[in-house]
């Protein structure tokens, strides 16, 4: 386990590489003991220096739950991070490209809740019934520290992106509202073209079979602490594409067929 120090000190680093845009190293390089609650730890902790300078808390965001990601991860457990308020953009925004570090794009379905949710023996019933609605979703996702250390060849790990608050920098939430009482969302999904052309697809059920049981895992998840989801809370539930990288100039568009379309530009 980390001292509090070593939490404190990481956050800070992680802090300071997002706002000065330079990538640090992979934490794990230095702190070689550091474990996954460790890493949620520091998660927690540099999300709180946000909320002290006045971010709020919207929502979380579940990732590394289809097999693609965990593929692209090396990992076969979901992780989380958590969504803030000022990290949300409209649909047909022109997004800073050098606001972010290593800025990729991922294809996803969002949950809104409209009651609260919390225990480790969540149903996917229960999770439906407590959804308000669905939109279609694109993270926008950073890397504060770097993928592999220039130095030493080192590649950080599943713990470096936990603590990273799981890679997350920003969500664009669709138009159309989806009423999962309606919707199959294990068939529902989006073309994601780069440029006018198509680099990744794929459907909610790359999402442990349906993308509400992303919403079950981050529930048994915070059981334990005595947290659940509450309502007004957006949810990413987890990319059903890989994810692509970005650039100033790029266009994006996620074609999610009768659920509308997500347009953004980075400038």
């Amino acid at each position: 386990m980390l001292t509090e120090k070593e939490i404190r000190e990481a956050a800070l680093a992680l802090d300071a590489a997002e706002t000065s845009r330079v990538q640090t190293k992979p934490l794990t390089l230095t702190l070689r003991d550091m474990d996954m609650e460790d890493a949620y730890a520091i998660q927690a902790s540099w999300v709180a220096l946000k909320l002290e300078r006045g971010a709020h808390v919207s929502g979380y965001k579940i990732g590394l739950t289809s097999r693609a990601m965990q593929q692209a991860m090396n990992i076969d457990t979901p992780d989380y991070g958590v969504l803030l308020d000022d990290m949300a953009f409209a649909n047909g925004s022109e997004i800073g490209a050098d606001d972010f570090l290593d800025p990729r794009i991922e294809a996803e379905f969002a949950f809104v809740m409209k009651r609260p949710l919390m225990g480790e023996d969540v149903t996917l019933e229960q999770v439906i019934d407590a959804t308000d609605y669905v939109v279609p979703a694109l993270e926008l996702i950073s890397a504060r520290s770097v993928r592999t250390d220039p130095d030493t060849g080192y590649t950080r790990n599943v713990y470096d992106t936990i603590a990273d608050n799981a890679a997350n920098a920003g969500y664009i939430p669709g138009d159309v509202r989806i009423d999962p009482e309606d919707v199959d969302l294990r068939f529902a999904g989006a073309l994601l073209y780069v440029d006018g052309v198509v680099e990744e697809s794929g459907l909610g059920g790359a999402v442990m079979e349906h993308p509400g049981h992303g919403i079950r895992w981050v529930c048994k998840r915070f059981a334990p602490h005595g947290i659940g989801l509450e309502p007004g809370h957006f949810v990413l539930s987890g990319s059903f594409t890989r994810p692509v990288p970005v650039a100033a100039g790029t266009h994006i568009r996620a074609d999610y067929g009768p659920h509308g379309t997500i347009d953004i530009t980075f400038v």
